[in-house]
């Protein structure tokens, strides 16, 4: 019944105010209610049950889904009313209480607006709501930081840090390939083609792509795999035994650890994907060549990714300007 509610709703849309329309839904509720007509009420922790089963079915990672459930449920802790009810007005005041009492950044609030928006909109796509209150709250302006990428120098000093082969093959594979933590750690051998230097990776939402490691990368990966003694089919896995399929903090703790010993500020596996996508784009590379390799569907990621060389622009600007 509460979907044929929102539906003559809807078709209402375009002649009342939002105020007006919300008027209407009550009284529309009230009066079926007061016919004996039973009206589904389903609980705010139910919709986000719905949405995050949603969200898996479309391909989303773990680590997605629990960002997802993590910022809605603190939502609904201080949200009471029934979400069809929540207004643009008290999402807006939610935003800004959470940035005061947490002290987050504008980038940490943004990415929290951008959950809650999706969860919204899902709301209303599935009729559950009228409108998402969250279609007139925008994106909020960051200031836009030059990221740094990892030097060459950086990169010899963390090979040389390399005790093991194992991470030494974990250092190339990120640093030639670009490609995700998350998709380097469900690497299984048989993804792997030394011949053709290349190997068959699984994106976000499983789409699947072919990335290339260098000759350096070769060298490393067959070191490492020719020091294993375990029958493990996962490409990485731990040092010690039962030699478990290494898990994305593993590396991140790891490649931390090894950035320490070198005195490298916040060094992060991303960093690696970073670099590289500058690196090609630095050495003439289209960049929707550049958008394949990283596997990103719009080529604005891509270019967010990529910071130019500054030396680069500084020479240019004297070839063709000064």
């Amino acid at each position: 019944m509460e979907e044929k509610i929102v539906v003559i709703l809807n078709e209402m849309s375009e002649y009342l105010s939002i105020a007006q329309m919300k008027k209407l839904q009550e009284v529309m509720l009230r009066a079926f209610s007061e016919n004996n007509i039973e009206i589904k009420n389903i609980p705010n922790e139910e919709y986000l049950k719905m949405f995050l089963d949603a969200k898996a079915i479309e391909g989303c990672s773990e680590r997605t889904i629990q960002y997802y459930r993590v910022t809605i449920e603190k939502l609904l802790q201080s949200v009471t009313l029934p979400l069809r009810k929540v207004t643009t007005e008290e999402m807006r005041s939610y935003l800004s209480d959470y940035q005061q009492k947490s002290n987050c950044s504008k980038v940490t609030i943004d990415n929290i607006r951008r959950n809650i928006s999706s969860f919204f909109s899902w709301l209303e796509e599935e009729n559950y709501i009228l409108k998402s209150p969250m279609k007139r709250i925008h994106k909020i302006k960051t200031n836009q930081q030059v990221k740094e990428i990892i030097s060459d120098e950086d990169i010899e000093k963390l090979r040389d840090e390399c005790s093991c082969a194992r991470d030494l093959a974990i250092i190339d594979l990120l640093y030639s390939t670009g490609i995700r933590v998350g998709e380097l750690v469900n690497l299984n051998i048989s993804d792997m083609d030394f011949e053709a230097r290349e190997c068959i990776v699984f994106g976000k939402g499983g789409k699947e792509r072919r990335v290339y490691f260098d000759a350096k990368a070769k060298l490393h990966l067959m070191n490492y795999l020719d020091s294993r003694k375990d029958d493990n089919p996962a490409m990485f896995v731990t040092l010690d035994a039962p030699h478990d399929r290494l898990k994305i903090s593993g590396v991140e703790i790891r490649i931390r650890k090894l950035g320490r010993k070198i005195e490298l500020s916040r060094i992060h596996p991303h960093k690696f994907r970073r670099t590289m996508a500058t690196r090609a784009i630095d050495k003439g590379m289209p960049i929707e060549q550049v958008q394949k390799i990283l596997g990103h569907s719009q080529i604005d990621t891509t270019m967010q990714y990529a910071m130019v060389n500054q030396t680069n622009v500084k020479t240019s600007h004297r070839r063709y300007i000064a």
